[in-house]
């Protein structure tokens, strides 16, 4: 499909539903990809990009980082505490908050660096036991938790069931956020990001279908 299809059908939902022509930010998924096919999506523009593991995007990102102004990194996959402090100092945004462990590990992190990514808190919407995320019930409470750690909390984060309709995940996430002042939500992938964006979702996550099927060869 391609980078600039994408963005064409990104602009077109956010049209159709009469939102902002820039309340919509594309985040470009590019784990497991090659170098080559994330530089072509680079220097065909995109500046913001999603990485699921630590350790991958701390082999990527750092040269890119050098050669491209203006990259924006986004952690999307669940994050361990003992990589904590690698996180903060190579992503600009971390969407995976998900427990007070972890939340209690940024704000003595963000205390000794001086500064802290942009946080989302990470909602298993789908309440599903393999699948991080704080559950529904909890997620006031974990929220107000990590404001009184001194965290902000920019917004929430959810991966619907794969055999669930995606709206209704959406629908509760937007439902969560609005009654806790939060703004962001990042939801929506390859197959349902204009589902999310009829849903208010202000980050998409799209990688396959800008970059092809991923090679876990």
């Amino acid at each position: 499909m391609g980078l600039a299809e994408i963005k064409e059908r990104i602009a077109a939902e956010v049209e159709r539903v009469g939102r902002a022509p820039d309340s919509v930010q594309l985040i470009a998924v590019s784990k497991v990809q090659p170098n080559e096919r994330v530089a072509a999506v680079l220097d065909a523009g995109q500046r913001v990009f999603g990485e699921n593991k630590v350790q991958e995007a701390a082999g990527k990102w750092p040269a890119f980082k050098e050669q491209y102004d203006g990259v924006e990194l986004h952690l999307i996959g669940p994050l361990q505490t003992n990589k904590a402090r690698q996180a903060m100092e190579l992503f600009d945004v971390i969407h995976t908050v998900d427990r007070p462990k972890l939340a209690k590990t940024i704000a003595r992190l963000a205390g000794e660096l001086g500064h802290c990514p942009r946080l989302f808190v990470q909602v298993n919407t789908g309440e599903e036991p393999q699948k991080a995320g704080v559950l529904p019930a909890d997620a006031d409470g974990f929220i107000q938790e990590c404001r009184d750690l001194g965290l902000e909390i920019e917004g929430l984060m959810c991966i619907p069931p794969a055999d669930e309709e995606p709206s209704l995940h959406f629908a509760l996430l937007k439902k969560i956020a609005a009654r806790n002042g939060i703004e962001g939500l990042s939801m929506g992938m390859s197959g349902d990001f204009e589902t999310a964006i009829a849903q208010g979702a202000t980050h998409v996550r799209v990688g396959s279908a800008i970059f092809g099927e991923r090679d876990y060869g």
